[in-house]
């Protein structure tokens, strides 16, 4: 089939016209696929700088007491179990970040990761308590 000269033909109208139509379509949404690739990229970004924002980074020293988390609980443990361990003592630190943890209980040591362990802190101490007698009241 021969195209006619004339840009004004009838032809043009019924053949070229609806293929740049589609063309103009198809760059259209080719730029929208890319506008929303590019945000989602964005995105991804902030969402990974506010997510390394939030973990905080522990620094443990040889000789702290720590807590171990009980890594053999099960899923149901009830509201009473405690989910840590401990205290341990750090007997060696790690530059991959394992630790050398010993058992105050038992004595054995062993190396776990850094984000299996917390700080152990005292709980209040009772040496000054003022022991109050209680009365019935008088009418």
């Amino acid at each position: 089939m021969k195209f006619p000269d004339e840009p004004d033909s009838l032809c043009t109208l019924i053949i070229i016209e609806p293929i740049v139509q589609e063309v103009f379509e198809l760059d259209c949404k080719n730029k929208l696929e890319e506008d929303f690739l590019d945000n989602l990229e964005i995105e991804d970004k902030e969402t990974k700088v506010l997510h390394y924002a939030r973990i905080s980074k522990k620094n443990f020293t040889v000789g702290q007491k720590v807590l171990l988390q009980h890594s053999k609980l099960k899923f149901f443990p009830g509201k009473l179990r405690s989910r840590w361990l401990g205290p341990h003592v750090i007997t060696k630190i790690f530059a991959n970040g394992a630790v050398e943890i010993q058992s105050l209980k038992t004595n054995n040591t062993f190396k776990v990761n850094d984000h299996q362990l917390k700080e152990y802190r005292k709980g209040f101490q009772t040496e000054h308590v003022e022991i109050m007698d209680l009365e019935d009241p008088i009418l």
